[in-house]
């Protein structure tokens, strides 16, 4: 009597882009851990409490969002290589941002604006993530039903959430200032002017973004 042939189900690829953020994602998380009990281990200067409370900060707006980060999308991603881009260049800039010793040695009243950006990027970033609510994903999805948001931060400009990243790791950059961060900051901007492009086109087909866009800014009201 021969044995019937075992049946194997086909293995689900596994996704690349995926993989590389999440890696990434540990790296991140664990450079700012690090980096943060360096700082608050060595908090008789002022200066090295406020980096350490810093990076804890960054910490708690990864934990914030990891529920996101590590949510598979519902339906297939309508593209994936801006968020590979995208991905890279904010957690590359955690990481050359946090590795160097902070430019300060000693407090200064300079050290607030860039805290005050920090600050008020995430308030914005997590008040438009709650605005979307279930719709808010980290994948550029194509929605048979898109339902268009208007409210809250969505009243004053197209992408909040965007432009609350770019301002808080702005004022991360300015904090933790060295010439590569400035780099990676840049890289922030491109990946995420390339991502927002990308974005609109597949948003552009559902019914009443085109009138939702007209006459909003995408990140900076009277910019663009």
């Amino acid at each position: 009597m021969t044995r019937p042939e075992a049946t194997t189900r086909p293995r689900a690829g596994i996704d690349p882009v995926t993989v590389l953020t999440r890696l990434l994602f540990v790296v991140a998380f664990t450079v700012l851990v690090v980096r943060g009990v360096w700082y608050l281990s060595s908090a008789g200067e002022p200066s090295h409490l406020i980096s350490g409370l810093l990076a804890v900060g960054y910490l708690v707006w990864l934990s914030v969002e990891i529920p996101v980060t590590f949510r598979k999308p519902a339906q297939p991603a309508a593209e994936i290589r801006t968020l590979a881009v995208y991905a890279c260049a904010r957690l590359t800039l955690v990481v050359v941002a946090m590795v160097p010793a902070a430019p300060w040695s000693r407090f200064s009243w300079w050290m607030i604006p860039p805290i005050v950006l920090f600050v008020a990027g995430i308030a914005l970033r997590l008040t438009a993530i709650r605005a979307l609510g279930a719709l808010y994903t980290h994948h550029v999805l194509r929605r048979d039903r898109h339902p268009i948001v208007t409210g809250g931060p969505y009243r004053l400009v197209r992408h909040p959430a965007y432009a609350g990243m770019l301002l808080a790791n702005l004022g991360f950059v300015l904090y933790f200032l060295s010439p590569v961060s400035v780099l990676a900051l840049l890289a922030l901007l491109g990946g995420l002017i390339w991502r927002i492009r990308t974005e609109e086109r597949v948003l552009w087909s559902a019914p009443g973004y085109p009138e939702f866009a007209t006459g909003r800014a995408r990140l900076v009201p009277g910019v663009w």
